[in-house]
């Protein structure tokens, strides 16, 4: 599982040559230049910098709207509530290809194309955290629900001073799926986008292929922004792995 990470870490240190040199598996002469050029002349930096702001606004927005829909759909006795679950659970069956066209026309017709708008917005409702929290929120004890009734606290206070606590692993693990999730982003910020500085580092890996020298492609510096683009979500996840285990764990009861 890991020597298609391995084998990228050695190609960014290789030159074009070394690269089609097939029998040359060891570390290049190029060491450190390729990840210093997909920085500074391919602005590699800025992209990042792009994918972060819309990956954080992401998780701020999905982690938040889908605690206040489970928690309406867990403590409030709504009208029909088990189908506005159900019909919740089947957006997850609308195939991404289907919904570009006229989520696209939406974009324009608000004026949000080419904006960090039109590449977080689409992102924040989640049918699957939804699940995730209203699951975890169903298997709190009902005493808990009633003691907070019995002294007066609110829907919100309850969300704040009880769920939200209690539920700090599940929180943990969404977010860091759902980061990884909008880091990888590649097709939507490729059609919505049009303007290659508000590029996410997804794309800009892309604009790397143009890249050619004695016309040969140079995988070393595409590599090498592939390993620069990898660095931010391994971080992420090695720093929440366990309430990443923990949520797939519950997924599975």
């Amino acid at each position: 599982m890991s020597m298609p990470l391995v084998l990228a870490v050695i190609m960014s240190t290789q030159t074009s040559t070394e690269v089609y040199q097939v029998t040359n598996i060891g570390p290049g002469s190029a060491g450190l230049s390729n990840y210093e050029t997909a920085l500074s002349e391919y602005n590699l930096m800025q992209y990042m910098i792009n994918s972060f702001v819309m990956a954080t606004v992401i998780v701020v927005g999905k982690v938040a709207l889908s605690l206040l829909a489970a928690l309406a759909l867990v403590y409030y006795r709504l009208p029909y509530e088990r189908a506005i679950f159900m019909f919740i659970l089947l957006t997850l069956l609308i195939p991404v290809p289907v919904r570009i066209v006229p989520l696209f026309q939406l974009m324009a017709d608000l004026g949000w194309a080419n904006t960090l708008l039109s590449i977080t917005g689409p992102y924040i409702a989640s049918a699957t955290a939804v699940f995730l929290f209203r699951q975890h929120f169903m298997s709190i004890p009902a005493s808990l629900v009633e003691n907070a009734r019995l002294d007066g606290v609110g829907p919100l206070q309850f969300l704040f001073k009880v769920l939200i606590p209690m539920s700090k692993g599940m929180i943990a693990g969404v977010s860091v799926i759902t980061f990884i999730y909008a880091w990888n982003q590649y097709l939507w910020p490729l059609i919505v986008i049009s303007d290659q500085s508000k590029q996410v580092i997804q794309v800009g890996i892309k604009f790397l292929q143009g890249a050619s020298q004695s016309g040969l492609t140079q995988w070393g510096l595409i590599m090498a922004g592939a390993v620069i683009a990898l660095l931010p979500p391994l971080v992420v996840l090695y720093a929440l792995h366990r309430p990443l285990l923990e949520t797939f764990a519950l997924q599975q009861k």
